[in-house]
This record gives C-alpha cells, sequence and structure tokens, in this order.
C-alpha cells in the first residue's frame, strides 16, 4: 500500500512538470519568436560602428519551457546528447519533455510490475517502458542519416559538375540545398547560411558534421578542409569521394545478402519458443498454465527469457558488420 502511494505520487508530480512545460512551450513559443525579432531589429538600428561585432545566427535552444528544471538539465552532459539525438531523429519537443515521457512510462512500468510481487519484475518493466521514448527516437535518427547517407552520393556528384562548370564551393553547395529533399537538402542550406553569415568555412563543415551522424560525409568534410589548406582540383576529390561512396554502398548490400542466413535464423529462433508456447495454450491451456501458475514454472520463463534475450544479442553482435 506503501509502495502504491509513492508510485502515485511521483506519477503525479512528472505528469504535473510535463502538463506545465507543454503548456507553457505552446503559450510562449510565438511571443519568444517575436521578442527575439524586435530585439535583434532594436540592435541592429542602435548599432552603426559595431554593426559586424553582432552575431547574425541565432542558436539559442532551451531543453525545457521551465526555467528552473532548463538550468537543471543544461548541468547535466547527457542532457545535451539527448538534444543533439532530438534533433538528429528530426523529432519535435525539447529533451525536458522527452525525460519526463521517460519518467512517466518508468514510473507506470513500475506500478504495473509490482502487481506481480517481484521487485525485478517491477525493474524490467519500469526500464523498458522508461527506454521506449529514446529506443524511438534513436530509430527515427536512424533512419533520417540512412537516406541523408542515400543522397549524400547525388549531392556530391551535383556538386562535382557545378565545379568543373565554374561555380564556386558556396554555389555548389546552394544547388544541393535547392535541388534536394530534407534531409540533405536543409542541412547543406544551413551550412550555407552560416558560411554566408561570416562563419569560417572550416568551422561550418565541423558544425554540420556535428549536426549529421554520417560517416561518409566526415570524408568530404576532412578533404574540403585539406584542398582548402594544401590546395588541389576539389571537383576531382568531390567526385572520387562520391565514387567512394558508392562502392561502400555496394560493398554493404554484398555483405548483407551474405549475413541474410543469420539474420532469418535470428528471427526464426526469436520467434520460435512464443509460437510453440502459442499452439500448445491453444492445444491444452491446462499444460501451459503451470508455467505461470507455479513457482518452478515462473523460474523457468524467466531463465528462458534472459536466455533469448542473450541469444539476440550474441546473433545480432555476429552478423553486424561495419563497412
Amino acid at each position: 500500500m506503501q509502495l502504491t502511494l509513492i508510485i502515485s505520487g511521483v506519477a503525479v508530480l512528472i505528469i504535473f512538470l510535463l502538463v506545465m512545460g507543454v503548456s507553457s512551450l505552446m503559450q510562449s513559443g510565438a511571443d519568444k519568436a517575436d521578442q527575439k525579432i524586435k530585439s535583434r531589429l532594436k540592435a541592429l538600428a542602435l548599432t552603426d560602428a559595431n554593426a559586424e561585432n553582432i552575431d547574425l545566427v541565432l542558436r539559442e535552444a532551451a531543453m525545457s519551457e521551465v526555467p528552473w528544471f532548463n538550468r537543471l538539465l543544461e548541468k547535466m552532459r547527457w542532457a545535451s546528447s539527448l538534444e543533439s539525438l532530438i534533433y538528429q531523429a528530426d523529432a519535435k519537443g525539447t529533451a525536458g519533455i522527452y525525460l519526463l515521457v521517460c519518467a512517466l512510462l518508468a514510473v507506470i512500468g513500475v506500478y504495473a510490475g509490482s502487481f506481480s510481487g517481484r521487485w525485478l519484475v517491477s525493474i524490467a518493466a519500469g526500464s523498458l517502458l522508461g527506454y521506449f521514448p529514446i529506443m524511438r527516437l534513436k530509430g527515427m535518427k536512424r533512419k533520417r542519416m540512412n537516406r541523408f547517407q542515400k543522397q549524400l552520393p547525388e549531392a556530391l556528384d551535383l556538386m562535382a559538375r557545378a565545379l568543373k562548370a565554374g561555380h564556386t564551393f558556396g554555389g555548389g553547395m546552394r544547388m544541393v540545398a535547392d535541388e534536394f529533399d530534407a534531409p540533405i537538402g536543409p542541412e547543406f542550406g544551413q551550412t550555407l547560411d552560416e558560411i554566408n553569415y561570416g562563419m569560417d568555412v572550416d568551422r561550418a563543415l565541423l558544425s554540420l558534421q556535428s549536426r549529421v551522424d554520417c560517416t561518409d560525409l566526415k570524408f568530404f568534410i576532412v578533404s574540403v578542409n585539406i584542398q582548402r589548406e594544401t590546395g588541389g582540383n576539389l571537383a576531382e576529390i568531390i567526385a572520387k569521394i562520391a565514387e567512394l561512396v558508392r562502392e561502400r554502398f555496394a560493398l554493404f548490400g554484398k555483405i548483407k545478402v551474405l549475413s541474410a542466413e543469420g539474420r532469418v535464423s535470428a528471427y526464426i529462433l526469436t520467434s520460435l519458443p512464443f509460437l510453440l508456447t502459442g499452439i500448445l495454450f491453444l492445444i491444452n491451456p491446462d499444460y501451459v498454465s503451470l508455467l505461470w501458475k507455479r513457482e518452478l514454472g515462473q523460474n523457468m520463463v524467466w531463465t528462458a527469457s534472459i536466455s533469448v534475450v542473450m541469444g539476440i544479442l550474441v546473433i545480432r553482435k555476429i552478423i553486424k558488420i561495419k563497412v
């Protein structure tokens, strides 16, 4: 009874903070944007000699609309990693909202697991439910980064052709920003805006690298930075990088075909226990129900579940080959 009251109190507190964050975000979004524009225009109007010192690239992103919660998150290193994950996944919301949702789901999982009478079940249920939003963000990020990686060879070819036609490096990036859809178009457009607003090309490209988690993009950025220091045919360099990226895609496809047997085996071995349990339950429910009615059966289920999870991790490690 006491545990239920504690869990209920924590859940109410988390829900209150979540509602406060969402309502504050909805109310202050438009007003805050208008205030930024007005203050910026006022600063430009009042400044003549020191106009070049004004930073035209605004980057103010709060992790939470609740001031004290935002200050708390800014002191946590992993909160910035979560904010970066949200950006790379192109998801809406702030780190504070996602943390509150994770905490709320974790409390619900602990409360649901408490009915089993086992603290291990409560911890496992809370951990799984609490981690679900982060897992969803990672899936969205992986999908977006894969799309960026598929667009990269065509974008580099377009830049190489633009450079051969006599355009500047910025002109080639502008063509990519105009011709390509998200995510590579907006990302290159933001990098070009940073360059146009006075940021060094090296810093702008490093900023692009920090925003996008793509190994092939690092080849492009390093090559461009080296070419700017040592010289060389930039169009040929970019064309070679595009060819290299395509070869890596081809090699990755071959490896995916060769590892298909391992993936199918993993799917079969993972689903087989659940499939057989379901069939046996339909045939003889009294026989299968002993697994959760008796203590020995419950221990067998937990041992089997742990074994299945360990097997999935081992098989995934074997078939996951980095290219």
